[in-house]
């Protein structure tokens, strides 16, 4: 028997006809009620931060707010009588968790990332779904070789889950716990490789109509949305608005005289987070999805949230994301188990909560290097022009 989940993703929707408006989660709807500080540890979350600002599609194809793989982010609370479970899987976009017992114990087994082939059966389309059973040996013929890690969570403990891992949890008692899924810089690639995969299992399955499809790649990414959360594009437009705010960030902390949070140590992180968003652009740029053709085929509403730096400089919903960032690894830098309270996110003449100065210019520091990004070339030059002028 599983485990019941209440999450924000399933609180109230937006009415059906606002396309451009993300679902209602929690924090939307109680802004000023702070039920639990997210550990240090753990702040460093593009995916909520994220989710907190922007709707994950932006195709309206897609982003039916009735359908239900529009979320509002991936925050959960779980409560478990005594002897509920959760089937073995790994977690929604190979993302990183956490999960806090607030009260009651919970039996975790892992399977490290190196043995998950074992637990596919010989086509790797299907997954063991309780470990327990008396699992096929016929259709699982390798699940015997695996080597399971064995952990029992107590109150007030909490577990971090990495990338990639397999893993069946157990209630031994009535439990109640606070869970993430996350991503960010670290873990990115494992986010990209997820996509990619199940892309080329989306495509594999309706190759065969390609010739009498007006829009073949547009289906395999409507296809890649509906299975996997999310496809090519809106990851793309996610990369490049945090590809933007890290490029803010590094330009004043690179400025001590300009910024109240002075650290090298963050400096270096803001260089990684680019860095790594680099990197998977790189490899996005030989995908089918990004080549002219289909680039002058994605909707209206993808095209313009990637590709007007300017505008999307200018954009409300950025600006609450950069201030999310900056307080992030200003608490992370600080230590500190209080949040902080966010600064005037309305003053005049930049984006950044760590700039002091009004007639801040780093609109113009950004688009001297590019106005429009097209693709993920764009994004590729923008990253390592950013980059050489630090």
């Amino acid at each position: 028997m599983a485990e019941w989940c209440f999450a924000s993703a399933d609180a109230q929707r937006t009415e059906q006809g606002d396309e451009n408006q993300k679902p209602k989660s929690a924090p939307d709807e109680y802004p000023a009620y702070v039920a639990y500080t997210t550990p240090t540890f753990f702040a460093d979350d593009w995916l909520n931060m994220y989710l907190d600002s922007h709707p994950i599609h932006r195709d309206s194809d897609i982003a039916n707010h009735a359908n239900e793989i529009n979320c509002a982010d991936y925050r959960f609370v779980y409560m478990g009588a005594k002897g509920t479970w959760t089937p073995l899987h790994a977690d929604v976009f190979r993302s990183y968790s956490w999960s806090a017992n607030v009260c009651g114990r919970k039996l975790w087994l892992f399977l490290p990332p190196s043995q998950s082939r074992f637990v596919f059966d010989r086509n790797l389309q299907s997954s063991v779904y309780n470990i327990n059973d008396d699992v096929s040996e016929k259709q699982f013929p390798e699940f015997n070789n695996t080597e399971w890690l064995e952990c029992t969570q107590e109150q007030n403990e909490i577990i971090f889950v990495p990338s990639g891992w397999y893993h069946q949890v157990h209630n031994l008692e009535d439990t109640i716990s606070i869970n993430h899924n996350w991503f960010n810089g670290y873990n990115l690639h494992w986010v990209w490789n997820l996509l990619h995969e199940d892309y080329k299992v989306a495509k594999y399955y309706i190759e065969d109509i390609r010739d009498i499809c007006d829009d073949f790649e547009g289906l395999c990414q409507r296809n890649l949305a509906a299975n996997t959360g999310m496809n090519f594009y809106d990851f793309f437009v996610f990369i490049t608005r945090f590809a933007l705010a890290n490029i803010i960030e590094l330009y004043h902390i690179q400025n001590p005289k300009e910024s109240a949070l002075s650290s090298t140590e963050t400096a270096n992180h803001f260089i990684y987070n680019l860095m790594s968003i680099r990197n998977v652009a790189s490899k996005m740029i030989s995908t089918e999805a990004f080549n002219t053709e289909n680039i002058c085929n994605i909707s209206e509403q993808n095209r313009s949230a990637f590709s007007d730096i300017i505008k999307i400089l200018e954009e409300e919903s950025f600006r609450r994301l950069l201030v999310a960032l900056s307080e992030a690894y200003n608490y992370i830098n600080r230590g500190q188990r209080d949040c902080l309270k966010m600064r005037d996110s309305n003053q005049k003449g930049c984006l950044s909560v760590t700039c002091l100065k009004s007639d801040c210019n780093v609109v113009g520091h950004i688009t001297s290097f590019m106005r429009e990004i097209h693709g993920p070339v764009d994004l590729v030059i923008l990253i390592d022009s950013a980059l050489s002028d630090g």
